[in-house]
């Protein structure tokens, strides 16, 4: 059975003092939390101290992005050296708003990958349709093309270490929701897709989150459906309370 995965994206929120209040906080919440995978990514500049108040924790460190370069000339890169050095497990790549805010193509996401496997971390890999895709009926294309864009040459050994994040970008800070059915149907494409790419086994053990906009109230519906196993979630994430009880609805 695949656990499931709850990631929080803090995006560019949260000082280091303010880090410091809400991983306290999520210790305290999520202290016998052993069902769930509960993932948190700061900021690179709150990583570090993530990283020493979460040792002793079952809360695993991510962050938000990473270079496809070992190292050198590459201003404002962060490199999976960099990463590993503070205990960082998973990495966020190909998010929505790096694809659409720095134009970040399938090319550079499955280059991304490749270097995070390569090197022993975990990538959540986002692949997401936005409003007007949806509105046209292309989800299933655009989302195919991204999956198999951005996990080309990817073995299905390797797959065991991967995570996927559908994010329905139209469903992101916009009021509007997925409904449990809708987010439903796209997860089962995808695992349809992995199949297809690299064999029914390797699907069936992937981890497929569900990235648009999942809160307390909403959790336990999506985290039924049979293939969502998992969040990555935004907005609730930023408080301790609320992150844990999205956590606690995957038990």
């Amino acid at each position: 059975m695949r656990k499931k995965i709850i990631a929080g994206n803090w995006k560019m929120n949260k000082t280091i003092e303010e880090a410091v209040a809400l991983v306290e906080g999520l210790k305290l919440e999520l202290a016998d939390c052993v069902e769930v995978e509960a993932v948190v990514c700061p900021p690179f500049t709150a990583l570090k101290t993530v990283s020493d108040l979460i040792a002793d924790t079952q809360i695993k460190l991510g962050c938000q992005n990473m270079s496809s370069e070992d190292d050198g000339a590459y201003t404002g890169e962060v490199s999976h050296t960099m990463l590993k050095e503070l205990f960082v497990k998973y990495v966020i790549l190909g998010h929505s708003e790096r694809r659409e805010y720095y134009k970040e193509t399938d090319f550079w996401v499955n280059k991304k990958v490749k270097k995070a496997l390569e090197k022993n971390l975990r990538p959540i890999v986002c692949v997401g349709e936005k409003l007007e895709d949806r509105e046209a009926g292309n989800t299933e294309a655009v989302v195919e093309a991204q999956v198999r864009g951005s996990l080309a040459d990817i073995t299905a050994a390797q797959f065991e270490d991967v995570v996927v994040a559908y994010e329905p970008v139209w469903a992101i800070g916009t009021g509007k929701t997925a409904t449990s059915e809708q987010a439903q149907d796209v997860h089962a494409f995808i695992r349809g897709i992995i199949a297809d790419m690299v064999g029914q086994e390797a699907a069936d053990g992937l981890r497929i989150q569900y990235g648009g906009s999942m809160k307390p109230a909403n959790a336990k519906e999506l985290l039924s459906q049979p293939d969502i196993d998992g969040g990555l979630i935004g907005g609730a994430a930023l408080d301790a309370a609320s992150f844990a009880g999205i956590v606690n609805a995957g038990k």
